[in-house]
């Protein structure tokens, strides 16, 4: 067992999906005039069914499954190239982009103080209780 468990690691993993997040709606937003712009997202659910599907199992029994580890990487940034929005060929709601910012900073907030409160309660633990 390691120090640093699978809550360390799934929160690391939700800060880099929650960061990448940042920054594909930064960009949207940045190029909202851009013409011939497309809008970009990140995307989980899709890696996850590709990665769901992609495992195979050996069973030892029928009530058991076999799941290999997915990869470390567990979202991707994809562009939205089949719509257009604007007359210039941008595809960049920029109400959607905002609300988006706005949830997606709450949700890296959360992330953030729940890593900084593991740390606390490890410390807590070495230093005895103090």
């Amino acid at each position: 067992m390691s120090l640093f468990n699978d809550t360390f690691t799934t929160l690391e993993h939700s800060l880099n999906y929650a960061s990448a997040k940042n920054r594909a709606i930064s960009s949207n937003i940045a190029n909202v005039d851009t013409p011939g712009y497309k809008a970009k997202k990140v995307v989980f659910s899709e890696v996850l069914k590709n990665e769901v599907f992609s495992i195979s199992t050996k069973r030892t029994s029928e009530r058991h499954m076999d799941f290999h580890p997915m990869s470390q990487r567990s979202f991707k940034t994809v562009t939205n190239s089949n719509t257009t929005y604007n007359h210039n060929g941008n595809n960049v709601d920029i109400d959607k982009e905002m609300s988006e910012l706005a949830k997606n900073q709450i949700y890296y907030q959360a992330l953030s103080d729940r890593m900084s409160r593991k740390f606390r309660s490890l410390e807590a633990v070495i230093k005895g209780g103090n």
